[in-house]
């Protein structure tokens, strides 16, 4: 897979048709492969934006992820992760898609209201039949990565491959289980969010009192589900202040900084950049094909640490061994 993983949530929403598919078309002459949707992005308009770009192309070049759970009607089962809507909703994904196979299956987030060894024998089910060749989770905490984990070994059933959680220079809770599981069993790590919707894009500096116009900040911080008040603290402008000391030494944005240290950071495999418009994709895609030193990694890595750990994890620190 490519370095760099493209995320379509913005197609269908704030990026039209034919920007998107200008964003496709760059990042797959950059060499990218790796494509990621889900159905609930735009209410399967993602899907079908990309699912027109992929008649244009050899399918058989990408891999194309997408994920389940999302509410996608009225009913009592257009949502979720039983057997029945997986099973419809894996059908409508291949129909906007406009493909036979989907290359990872993820599960959006955990359903606490469906039993995991349904969900689980499902997916193993669709990799059986050929429909999917990869399944993976998404929004997990670490006690439910490591029980599917374990479940689907127990049952002989298709593991996960892969995690899709939140995790940037600003949010590093995921290091705390997320990785720690998915290093031992062998997962692979591809977040989303990686500039945290462009609060580490360079947009934002230390003594602004609010978000910039227009940007996905300011969207974040009207509908509360990035409030600004979240994020504008003394840490978050630190590594800001580290990311645009990086970027001046290296002549490179501070979203290209911010990009390649989790491409540089263990155990990332792809990070999903989901840029909403030509130019930030261009920009972002920048970030491969060049390395940050050691000394550079340090200083981001040592900046942007969570300034306390909450119990157990404070006391965990204090007897690691590495």
């Amino acid at each position: 897979m490519s370095e760099l993983c493209l995320g379509t949530m913005m197609f269908g929403v704030e990026t039209g048709e034919q920007a998107s598919h200008q964003i496709l078309d760059t990042f797959a002459e950059a060499g990218g492969n790796f494509i990621d949707t889900a159905d609930v992005y735009g209410q399967g308009r993602s899907e079908e934006i990309l699912g027109r770009w992929l008649t244009t192309r050899r399918r058989d070049d990408y891999v194309i992820a997408t994920k389940a759970f999302g509410q996608m009607g009225p009913g009592p089962n257009d949502g979720g992760l039983s057997r029945k809507h997986i099973l419809d909703a894996v059908r409508a994904s291949l129909r906007r898609l406009g493909t036979d196979h989907i290359d990872l299956y993820q599960v959006h987030v955990w359903d606490d209201g469906t039993p995991l060894e349904e969900t689980l024998s499902t997916l193993d089910t669709l990799v059986r039949e050929g429909t999917v060749r990869y399944v993976g989770a998404s929004n997990f905490c670490g006690w439910q990565l490591q029980k599917a984990v374990d479940v689907s070994l127990r049952n002989g059933w298709e593991a996960l491959v892969c995690l899709q959680p939140l995790y940037n220079l600003l949010d590093r809770e995921a290091e705390w289980e997320l990785f720690p599981v998915c290093r031992s069993e062998g997962l692979g790590v591809i977040p989303w969010s990686p500039l945290r919707a462009g609060w580490l894009s360079g947009a934002h500096r230390r003594g602004m009192t609010g978000p910039s116009e227009g940007s996905r900040v300011k969207a974040g911080s009207e509908d509360g589900s990035i409030p600004w008040g979240g994020y504008a603290t003394e840490r978050t402008w630190r590594v800001i202040d580290e990311v645009a000391s990086i970027a001046a030494e290296t002549g490179r944005t501070a979203a290209q900084v911010s990009l390649r240290w989790l491409m540089q950071r263990a155990p990332i495999t792809a990070p999903i950049i989901g840029a909403r418009t030509l130019e930030h994709a261009k920009d972002n895609l920048a970030a491969a094909d060049w390395s940050l030193t050691t000394e550079q990694v340090v200083r981001l890595t040592a900046v942007s640490a969570p300034e306390t750990l909450p119990y157990p994890y404070n006391l965990l620190a204090r007897f690691a061994r590495r």
